[in-house]
């Protein structure tokens, strides 16, 4: 099978469609607001068929990385960047310089970081430093504590820092960051739209692209992620996982609304 071309085309709005698949061992998985995890399949068979109907990126989060002190996608990815020529992004127990390399070395393009920087912020500076900033994602994930109010979690949502989800993307912009994958725990896995209110407070604060994650099923979700934020990118997990939303129905809307399209 021939994967679809790149067109590229002048003077549109610009977009990027990306599958987020969660890791456990050897399986893709999937929950709700990070829990409940079900097996779902194999995480290189789902790539390979995201990547030929047309997705522009892949993430891979190792949700068990932190917990175990180590992140088991040094192979996969090795293995997925054989079959599939786009931009991945690997995230999960990624601590030191040396991991990151380790995980670039082996074919992913960027490396996303979340327990690690939280406990040590000057680690995404050494890794941005080292690697440039395009190579580096903050990952937040952010539970509604409040009015207008977020807490970072870390280890896949299962510890609370106490941090302000807000001005912890506020504060992490001064340290190097090429860009920031932001999932709403509330809305994780629920299919019910994106947390609007979070992305809008958020990209108030950030002078890097921002990446949506978080409870995008259906075209309504993204037309009204569009509208109310203007924010153009983001990550489908369940949803594309299940069959809810299909890549091409994406693509349609996209160029139905004047975007560009990396990979129709």
């Amino acid at each position: 099978m021939v994967p679809p071309k790149t067109v590229k085309i002048k003077n549109l709005k610009r977009n990027r469609t990306i599958a987020r698949l969660d890791i456990k061992g050897p399986n893709l998985i999937k929950g709700i607001s990070f829990e409940g995890l079900r097996v779902l399949g194999s995480p290189i068979e789902f790539a390979e068929k995201y990547y030929f109907e047309g997705i522009d990126e892949l993430i891979y989060i190792d949700t068990v990385a932190t917990l175990y002190g180590r992140n088991n996608l040094l192979d996969l990815v090795k293995k997925v960047g054989e079959k599939v020529f786009i931009p991945i992004t690997v995230g999960g127990g990624i601590r030191t310089v040396e991991d990151a390399r380790n995980f670039l070395n082996a074919g992913a393009d960027k490396v996303g970081i979340n327990t690690a920087a939280v406990n040590n912020p000057k680690i995404l500076k050494e890794i941005s430093l080292r690697f440039g900033n395009q190579c580096l994602v903050l990952i937040i994930d952010a539970k509604k504590v409040g009015k207008k109010k977020w807490e970072v979690f870390t280890e896949n949502g299962r510890e609370k820092t106490g941090k302000d989800a807000i001005e912890w993307a506020r504060e992490a912009c001064k340290h190097g960051i090429g860009e920031i994958l932001l999932t709403s725990i509330d809305k994780d896995g629920t299919l019910k739209g994106a947390d609007i209110d979070l992305v809008k407070n958020i990209k108030k604060v950030i002078n890097v692209p921002l990446i949506v994650s978080g409870g995008i099923s259906k075209i309504q979700h993204i037309d009204e992620l569009f509208f109310h934020t203007n924010n153009y990118s983001f990550a489908i997990g369940a949803a594309l996982h299940k069959n809810y939303l299909k890549i091409k129905e994406i693509k349609n809307f996209l160029k139905k609304n004047k975007f560009q399209i990396n990979r129709p």
